[in-house]
């Protein structure tokens, strides 16, 4: 065979197999049996109110032929979107291989009834599979369409609160609630569920009327479903007003070459005085420290620990109350303003500290201003605060019985002298102790209302 014949055959086999192998190529693409994807973010379990979603689908082979997307509701079926996509170039490569599109379900305007719904998306592509039909991706996602808040009303009566004390409301809510509290202002104030077991839904929740409280505050009980919608209700109370004394602290320099070792690991302005760094932890290291406390709201139990009259530090006087309103003076000048929230107990030196009640353990160790602290939770947000000790006597976590011996008094911190900070919380809030030192107020304002859970 000659060389041009041979050349010739050769590109005639090449442009065969050239051919074929187009061929495969064309009838792999036209045939192929990839499925659409689809992607859907932001779903919920429940529809309470317009509910918006993004739908992502692609296809990166034959592409995108048709998507529909159909609501599906006992037997009823509502069409939010259909779309077809055009074929466009040598086997659709110019046409849509990815799609997205926001939509929103309004459970009003398309008339839904409360209870289930499914959402179903179709897409198909254009693959010659299926008789020509193409491959199709379904997505299905249940929901459920509940736009009924729960229900929530005070149960308990005879809610007299003092400014700056505490107050008791036990509630009821229905059994879709999820979560409830009650509010005074932007204070919120969890309720706890008094019994897991019962389905009467009776919730006990302890609040404050925090001391800085102006007259008319919006009090409301406050209750969420699983759906998202809320309830809120209000009840009859009364806001004993009072008035804080002004207390004015000497501030010498004696003083401040005591205390200010004690705070040698915070860092101070280059060059500070001795009363400018005062100030700086009399301000910004007291509100970390109020801050540390306030989150320890979150170790309560949820039942009562306490029991009984809370107890008062032996045989001592009370230096300071609680909301004090403090005026510091320097050298004749005042030069800063804090609000004491808690009560300053002295009795003699180093006096054996007893738990005011039956509670466990949650901070132990330095606190700032505070000095050596412990606090004790007593279960349904209430929490004791003990500080300026000179020993610790306790550990966390460890449980302790009323009257048992925490710690001895000193004069750690910020403190002039030996003596015993007592504060109490009311889920990080800080309330007066002296309404726990009543027995009668505990009777009137806790027992009496405790009664209807029994």
């Amino acid at each position: 065979m000659g060389k041009r014949k041979k050349t010739g055959l050769y590109i005639t086999i090449m442009s065969i197999i050239i051919l074929l192998g187009t061929l495969g190529w064309f009838l792999n693409g036209i045939f192929e049996g990839e499925k659409p994807g689809i992607k859907v973010e932001l779903l919920p379990e429940f529809i309470s109110d317009s509910t918006t979603f993004t739908m992502i689908t692609n296809d990166n082979k034959s592409g995108l032929k048709h998507l529909k997307i159909v609501l599906e509701q006992e037997g009823r079926k509502i069409n939010l979107f259909e779309k077809r996509f055009p074929f466009q170039g040598l086997i659709n490569c110019d046409g849509f291989h990815s799609f997205e599109k926001e939509l929103s379900i309004n459970p009003s305007k398309l008339n839904l009834a409360q209870g289930g719904v499914e959402l179903n998306i179709y897409v198909w592509d254009y693959s010659k599979r299926r008789g020509g039909d193409g491959n199709r991706t379904l997505f299905r996602h249940k929901m459920v369409v509940d736009t009924i808040p729960p229900a929530v009303r005070a149960v308990s009566r005879r809610h007299y609160i003092n400014l700056g004390g505490t107050g008791l409301v036990i509630y009821q809510t229905s059994s879709d609630t999820v979560e409830s509290g009650l509010f005074v202002n932007d204070n919120y104030f969890p309720g706890i569920l008094n019994d897991q077991d019962s389905k009467q839904g009776l919730h006990v929740c302890f609040f404050a009327v925090p001391y800085n409280t102006k007259p008319n505050p919006d009090i409301y009980l406050w209750a969420k479903d699983r759906a998202g919608n809320y309830s809120k209700a209000t009840f009859y109370y009364n806001i004993r007003r009072k008035r804080f004394p002004t207390d004015t602290i000497n501030v010498s320099d004696t003083f401040l070459k005591r205390v200010l070792p004690y705070f040698s690991n915070y860092s101070f302005d280059p060059g500070a005085s001795d009363i400018n760094k005062f100030l700086q932890i009399n301000r910004n290291v007291r509100a970390e420290n109020n801050l540390v406390l306030f989150n320890l709201r979150t170790k309560t139990a949820p039942v009562q620990i306490w029991k009984g009259k809370w107890l008062r530090l032996g045989n001592a006087a009370n230096m300071a109350g609680f909301g004090d309103r403090r005026q510091y003076v320097y050298h004749g000048k005042m030069v800063d303003k804090e609000i004491h929230l808690g009560i300053d107990l002295a009795s003699f030196t180093n006096a054996d500290v007893q738990a005011a009640n039956n509670g466990r353990v949650i901070f132990t160790g330095s606190l700032g201003i505070y000095g050596q602290t412990v606090v004790l939770d007593h279960g349904q947000g209430l929490a004791s605060v003990y500080s300026h000790l000179s020993e610790i006597r306790v550990k966390p976590d460890q449980e302790v019985s009323k009257g048992e011996i925490i710690g001895r008094t000193g004069k750690t911190g910020l403190a002039a002298g030996d003596h015993l900070h007592f504060g109490i919380m009311v889920n990080g809030v800080p309330v007066n102790p002296i309404e726990w030192w009543d027995s009668h107020w505990i009777q009137d304002n806790i027992i009496i209302k405790q009664a209807v859970l029994k």
